[in-house]
């Protein structure tokens, strides 16, 4: 795809149409100093909470392992006592253990629900294309651990337990991914949450056809009910809060009641919350809102902005974020203390090295992951079956299998669900634990010794993903002797200037230069940014890129959502599919990659110019890049 290039407001090449955009000189700049480029600081998605949420769970392990061995009677008693909810003869009565087991817990499966119907709706796994591999992979990591499982456990008596090593523990992988993960490991953590995700849907369905003993029809229906007018409950005008509210504790109840897992209303009440990609004429009506509010402050408007700027985002992303603390700090890590409680005595460390069970659940979860997850991405690309993202290679991949065998939170469910001795579902929790500690380390001697024999010099010299006329924003002939490439955001100033040069360097070179824009958005210094790349490839998709481009660029402080659809309705776009467009995953997942790809080549800093394929490292004036070009011509 050859698209005409960004002209300059004040002159125009013929050819490429680049213009040089002038601007008053800086006195105390000599004329061909470049100036500074703004840090790329954010990435691609934030650790904080990952990392904490892992070391609390980890504590909290720690704590339940200590407990349990210091005092198992105490361990015991305070996890048995009985809890007793409900009024006269309404009552229901749990062991503390069960309440956090079936109903606290259902907290965490709808978060995951949540989490699924995000990635299916407007996420990783919205098209078969981008899913493929990590689904492909996800399925191989179910079923091989589970034959591992079932080999070596074999005449146990508890080959039933085989769903025990089926899962990874989402909480712990991203945590531990941010604890000993490799440089730069953004792309890999999507594609481990893609798989992760999918991981989830297999142990949740296993949970509902395995680990179910009885059904009940009546109790059933009420929850098919319950869940249906759940669906109808987004075209509800007002009180959608409390209406899912009620009619969650409705579904939950019936869970309970017919024999299914009552955790698993989470999941089916999850999957009916609406969820989208936010309007530009909803956000643009919360601005004014907003606007209004700063004129004239008063409770009304307020509540007026409040609710609108609350309402232009879907309850599905509302609620993970409201959530997710509260899953990641508190019921997770009571989960652990709760579950985690493993005698550990030289007689039962005895019992589990001689158990076919304990040896099972390791090699399922330390091996069978491993072997599973790689084996398959291998055969994938072996076969050329999907395709990787650009810095995730087959050693990364390497690493991030390892990490999957940590299989904590729904393998130490599924124990308590699958077992019924109290004896061996000490041994079996032994093992889990011994699997996860194994994986671990595993992973974090892998991704040292691969981080150290890489070399810190080639890291983010060349550019990872060569130029796709097909997908690519090119501008110039595809046998052109130069290609430059630019990773660049439409709010930055200094990419702004950036454009004057690459215009001198169309000019000087002519057709012997191939240009090539990609994103890279400094979303923590410019809160326009993804917004104004995502806007560019809405307008890409009438073929007005370098239109919409050129646009950006001449007016920098105007980026609002009103002014991308004043921009496309200036450009005689058809403005209906350009906001579709803006609100497909598609183009959200177009300006990722790019981020994505930058991550991987540890850009820090834009614009950052790659010349020929090799990173160009000083000032990127004209007669600097054109050196360049000339000096690492392949």
């Amino acid at each position: 795809m050859n698209a005409s290039p960004p002209p300059s407001p004040t002159t125009q090449h013929p050819d490429f149409g680049l213009t040089v955009i002038t601007r008053s000189p800086d006195p105390t700049k000599s004329h061909n100093e470049p100036p500074k480029r703004a840090p790329l600081s954010e990435r691609i998605q934030a650790m904080g909470q990952s990392r904490l949420g892992a070391l609390l769970l980890l504590v909290a392990t720690v704590i339940a392992i200590i407990w349990a061995n210091i005092s198992y009677a105490s361990y015991e008693q305070v996890w048995g006592t009985h809890l007793v909810i409900g009024v006269e003869d309404l009552q229901l009565s749990f062991t503390l253990h069960a309440f956090v087991n079936d109903a606290i817990m259902a907290i965490f499966f709808f978060t995951v629900g949540l989490e699924v119907r995000r990635e299916f709706a407007i996420g990783e796994l919205t098209t078969w294309s981008r899913a493929m591999v990590p689904v492909i992979a996800a399925v191989a990591g179910l079923a091989v651990p589970a034959i591992a499982y079932i080999a070596i456990a074999s005449g146990s008596g508890a080959e039933d337990a085989w769903g025990v090593v089926i899962s990874t523990d989402t909480a712990f992988l991203v945590g531990a991914l941010a604890l000993v993960g490799p440089r730069a490991p953004g792309r890999l953590r999507v594609f481990l949450l893609a798989m992760a995700i999918v991981d989830d849907i297999g142990a949740l369905a296993i949970i509902a056809l395995v680990y179910t003993d009885s059904l009940q029809a009546l109790p059933l229906a009420i929850a098919a009910v319950g869940l249906t007018a759940i669906f109808f409950t987004r075209y509800l005008r007002a009180g959608r809060g409390p209406a899912y509210a009620i009619l969650s504790i409705i579904v939950w109840l019936a869970f309970l009641a017919s024999g299914v897992h009552p955790t698993l209303a989470g999941v089916a009440i999850a999957l009916l919350i609406p969820v989208y990609r936010p309007s530009r004429r909803d956000v643009e009506h919360a601005l004014s809102l907003t606007q209004t509010f700063r004129q004239s402050p008063n409770s009304r408007y307020a509540r007026a902005a409040a609710n609108s700027l609350r309402e232009s985002i879907s309850i599905n992303e509302r609620l993970q974020s409201a959530y997710a603390p509260i899953v990641a700090y508190a019921i997770i890590p009571l989960f652990a203390l709760a579950n985690a409680g493993v005698r550990i005595t030289g007689e039962i460390l005895i019992d589990a090295v001689r158990s076919p069970i304990m040896w099972g659940i390791v090699v399922g979860l330390v091996v069978g992951k491993f072997v599973g997850i790689f084996g398959a991405i291998w055969l994938m690309k072996f076969f050329r079956i999907g395709s990787l993202g650009p810095g995730l290679t087959l050693q990364r991949i390497a690493g991030g299998s390892l990490l999957s065998g940590i299989g904590f939170t729904i393998s130490l469910f599924i124990v308590d669900l699958a077992i019924a001795d109290p004896e061996v579902q000490n041994i079996a929790r032994v093992g889990v634990l011994t699997a996860s500690l194994i994986s671990f380390a595993l992973a974090a001697i892998f991704f040292r010794i691969s981080d150290r024999l890489m070399p810190t010099t080639d890291a983010g010299r060349l550019l990872v993903r060569p130029i796709d006329a097909t997908r690519d924003h090119v501008y110039g002939p595809a046998d052109a002797k130069y290609t430059l490439v630019e990773y660049g955001d439409f709010q930055c100033e200094f990419c702004l200037k950036a454009t004057g040069a690459v215009s001198e360097v169309q000019r000087e070179l002519g057709n012997d230069v191939r240009y090539v824009w990609r994103h890279a958005p400094l979303a923590s210094y410019h809160p326009n940014a993804v917004a104004a790349a995502e806007a560019a490839e809405a307008a890409h998709r009438q073929g007005k890129f370098g239109e919409f481009m050129r646009s950006l660029f001449a007016d920098q402080e105007h980026q609002q959502p009103a002014d991308m659809l004043r921009r496309a309705d200036e450009l005689g776009l058809d403005t209906e599919q350009f906001e579709s467009d803006l609100s497909s995953a598609e183009v959200a997942a177009r300006v990722q990659d790019d981020a994505l790809d930058a991550e991987a080549m540890e850009i820090s800093a834009v614009p950052t110019f790659f010349v020929n394929g090799v990173r160009h490292v000083g000032p990127f004036d004209a007669a600097s890049l054109i050196r360049s070009l000339q000096a690492t011509r392949f």
